[in-house]
């Protein structure tokens, strides 16, 4: 007497393939060196002002209260939560902020065009003689 199979052609599929086995060797970790991303002495406020009398040729009397308004409007904006976007300055967008004991942390991330690192627009006209 012939038996009959209790399997049907869709569970045959199923297990024809057997499991493969594991692989049991770990995969080399790739050790990958990073260069710091602060190249020198953080810029000071004082340090800012005497630069932009020197590049705007203006004194330093009239340029100083223009600088100190400009970084308060700029901690406002920030304080605030708005995106700031001054070219050749760049792009900063906040990400997140927590408040601490001893004030407040911001997480942003700026984005700088990569023409603007030191490279000064040429004129589009040549002066005239």
């Amino acid at each position: 007497m012939a038996r009959k199979s209790t399997k049907t052609p869709g569970d045959a599929r199923k297990t024809s393939t057997a499991p493969k086995p594991a692989d049991t060797t770990a995969p080399n970790p790739k050790v990958v060196a990073s260069t710091p991303v602060v190249a020198g002495p953080e810029l000071r406020k004082k340090e800012l002002i005497d630069q932009v009398v020197a590049r705007s040729g203006v004194k330093k009397k009239d340029a100083k209260p223009v600088v100190e308004a400009l970084l308060a409007i700029l901690g406002e904006t920030v304080a605030e939560g708005r995106e700031l976007n001054l070219q050749p300055f760049g792009k900063l967008k906040i990400n997140r902020s927590e408040e601490k004991a001893n004030g407040r942390v911001v997480i942003c991330r700026l984005r700088q065009p990569a023409a603007a690192a030191g490279k000064e627009k040429e004129p589009l006209a040549q002066p005239a003689d």
